[in-house]
């Protein structure tokens, strides 16, 4: 016998014994239902409404667990009944999760724009068929108009623009 036929021997005894003792070990995280049962032990199951979101929890949390379909968008979540403290911590922070999702979610463009066409529409409006005027607003339309908030400050933009005014009526 050769040394690569004896390094070929080793290398596969070596991948049989390697073999033999991943078959020895109880698989860990998502798995079939099957495997999740021969473990032996209680099962427990929980709904779940997306599975792909938990799924990424649960990695982080390290628990062993199957998802089953029962219906459209219905998904029962299968766990060991020893690790229920890990799925309680871990359900309760996909529970966070969902909510912060729903809270977060936008409304989509056409309900966005179909509010500001009910705005546009609640809006007085001119003749002409333009916006009207908010009612604190003074003026006629000019570059010189400005909002009236009333107070000290607004008495004075008043009398600097009647100054400005008279001075642009001197010079000519």
């Amino acid at each position: 016998m050769t040394a690569r036929g004896l390094a070929y021997l080793l290398a596969a005894v070596g991948r049989k014994i390697a073999k033999e003792h991943r078959k020895a070990q109880a698989p860990h995280g998502k798995q079939s239902v099957k495997k999740l049962m021969g473990h032996g032990g209680d099962t427990n199951s929980i709904e779940v409404d997306a599975p792909k979101r938990f799924d990424r929890v649960a990695r982080k949390w390290g628990v062993d667990y199957a998802i089953r379909r029962v219906e459209k968008d219905r998904y029962l979540l299968l766990f060991k009944a020893k690790q229920a403290d890990a799925i309680t911590g871990c359900f309760a922070e996909y529970s966070r999760r969902e909510l912060k999702r729903a809270k977060a979610r936008r409304a989509p463009i056409r309900e966005q724009l179909k509010c500001a066409e009910e705005q546009a529409q609640k809006q007085p409006q001119r003749e002409d068929g333009a916006p009207a005027k908010s009612k604190d607003f003074v003026g006629r339309g000019t570059a010189t108009e400005r909002a009236d908030f009333g107070g000290v400050a607004a008495e004075g933009a008043e009398r600097s623009l009647w100054r400005r005014k008279e001075a642009a009526r001197g010079d000519r």
